[in-house]
This record gives C-alpha cells, sequence and structure tokens, in this order.
C-alpha cells in the first residue's frame, strides 16, 4: 500500500489562485486596491494568496498599509525592476492559476470575475485588453504602433492589446517560459505562439488616482526592440541558422555578382581594378555575408550541442 498524496482539490475541480502584484511607492494605491482584492478575489470561491512584490519602493509601504488577511504576502526586492518582481512572485506562489495585476488603480479588481470565467470555461490564459484607454496620446500612440502594426500585422497574434499588464493564466503556461529582463511583456504572444487555448476580456481602464507613472519615454522605445527580440527566440531560437543564412546570403551574392562582374572586365577587357572602389565594395560584402551566415552556423552548433546534453 502507498502513501500517495491526492490533490483535494483536482477531485472537486476546484483550484488556488495566487494573485501577484509587482509595485513601486504605491503605497496609496495599495491601501484602497488590497480591500477590493479581498472583495473579488474571495467572491470567487476558491482558495487564493496574494503576493505583493516591492520592486525598489521607499515610500514606507510595509509599515503603512495594512493587510487585509493572512493570505495576503509581502516580498522586497532593493532594484526597480518589474520583470524581477514578477519572477520572485511566481517562484513563492503556490497556486495553479496566477494572475498579474498592477498596483496603480488604472485596472478594476471587479474585472477579475471576466477572467475567472474564462479560465473556467477551459483556456489556459486569459489577457486583459483596455480597449477605451485613459492614457495620455504620448502613450497611446506607440502603445497602437506597437499592438496594431508590429504585434498583429507582423507577428499574427491575435491580442489586441500585449502589454496591458492585467492577465490570468495556468501555471502550465509558464513550463517553456524563460522569463528575464523586460520579456514578460510578450508572455501572451509566447504562450499563444505555444499552442495553449488563450483568450483576451475587455477591461475597464481609469486614469491613475495617486504617484504618477513609472513607465517613461525610453521604456517606450526599448518595447521596439523587445518585441524583435521576442519575435527571434519564438521564430529562430531552434533554428539560428534560417535566420542568420537569410540575412547573410544578401550581401553574400550581391558581393559575388559585383566581384564577377569585376573579373570579367579585367580578364576579357583588360579593365584595371586597383583603383576602383567597388572591388573593395564587393570583397567587403563578401566578407560580411560569410561573417553573418557563419555566425548562424555557431550558433545552430550551440543548440545542438545543447539539445544532445539533454537527452545524455
Amino acid at each position: 500500500m502507498t502513501n500517495k498524496k491526492i490533490d483535494v482539490r483536482a477531485c472537486y475541480n476546484t483550484h488556488m489562485i495566487s494573485v501577484i502584484v509587482p509595485f513601486k511607492d504605491e503605497a496609496e494605491s495599495l491601501r484602497v486596491l488590497l480591500p477590493a482584492l479581498a472583495k473579488y478575489v474571495g467572491e470567487l470561491g476558491e482558495e487564493y494568496e496574494v503576493l505583493l512584490v516591492s520592486n525598489g519602493s521607499t515610500d514606507g509601504w510595509e509599515q503603512n498599509v495594512p493587510m487585509p488577511n493572512e493570505r495576503f504576502k509581502k516580498f522586497s526586492y532593493r532594484k526597480p525592476d518589474k520583470g524581477r518582481a514578477l519572477r520572485r512572485g511566481i517562484a513563492k506562489s503556490s497556486g495553479d492559476i496566477l494572475l498579474f495585476m498592477d498596483a496603480d488603480l488604472e485596472d478594476e479588481p471587479a474585472d477579475i470575475h471576466k477572467f475567472y470565467a474564462k479560465i473556467k470555461q477551459g483556456y489556459d490564459f486569459v489577457n486583459g485588453w483596455r480597449k477605451s484607454r485613459k492614457h495620455s496620446w504620448d502613450k497611446i500612440i506607440p502603445s497602437y504602433i506597437g499592438n496594431k502594426v508590429i504585434l498583429r500585422g507582423v507577428l499574427g497574434t491575435k491580442f489586441h492589446d500585449i502589454n496591458c499588464g492585467f492577465k490570468m493564466f495556468k501555471r502550465e503556461c509558464l513550463q517553456d517560459v524563460v522569463l528575464y529582463g523586460d520579456n514578460f511583456r510578450f508572455l501572451p504572444f509566447v504562450v499563444e505562439k505555444s499552442g495553449f487555448k488563450t483568450t483576451e476580456v475587455v477591461v475597464t481602464h481609469r486614469n491613475r488616482k495617486f504617484g504618477k507613472s513609472k513607465y517613461g519615454f525610453f521604456n517606450r522605445l526599448t518595447v521596439f526592440a523587445d518585441i524583435l527580440t521576442a519575435y527571434f527566440i519564438f521564430r529562430f531560437a531552434q533554428k539560428p541558422l534560417h535566420f542568420f543564412g537569410a540575412i547573410g546570403v544578401v550581401p553574400l551574392t550581391f558581393g559575388t555578382i559585383l566581384l564577377l562582374g569585376l573579373t570579367i572586365q579585367r580578364l576579357f577587357y583588360a579593365v584595371m581594378l586597383h583603383d576602383r572602389p567597388i572591388l573593395w565594395g564587393a570583397i567587403l560584402l563578401i566578407i560580411v555575408g560569410l561573417q553573418i551566415i557563419t555566425t548562424g552556423v555557431i550558433a545552430e552548433l550551440m543548440v545542438y550541442l545543447f539539445k544532445k546534453g539533454q537527452r545524455s
């Protein structure tokens, strides 16, 4: 007879929900948000925990913000790094369903019911869509370009608002995802392309009541670099030579054609080449093309050795 543990929640089709709230200097907002979380998450009728993860707060929130009940847990991280705060929250959480929510009160806690209704319908990942945003134009325009033009047009995702911090998903969605830096923004895209059942819900968006946004102009610019990174990792992480080869073959081909033309001129028409800049340009194109392709070969070898090491 074995002493096998039985998951009681699984027997009754219930869940443990872990709410992860990263924040920086949001003491005033937290005093309003936490009682609302206790109310609306509690109404779901499931076991839950709320993990408050400070990423560099200096406003004395630990002493000034009362916890509604024992389900609320506090963690601090010195550096202002939202990605690391989320990773720490995930590591400390124990729920099979995770909910990300910012602490700035721009999202409505009552919308948690919308997310959970989709999870109960069988979806693995539910993303928020701020369909009617209250931000100023300098935030809305870059977000429109990122979501509409690049993400939906180029990458082909169905999500309208991939950068929304309000989302709920099953823990299994993270099994093939490596969170680092700011790539948490592209979790919906990666989960969708990994084959999980995903959807989105329209959420209420409100103006910030306290403090000021920590998301500045520089952060908005870096989003486009992050989009390129997410695209590369998803499309070419397992086949880097396809990426580098496609790029490297362009200068290599042009360089080869130019050099072939110059060779014909020299051999059959006695044209002197030593004082022609195009000769050096052709050689440069060939060298650059070969270097890019070689980078792809090396990357492909690294992937092969990594996969081989996993099997042994």
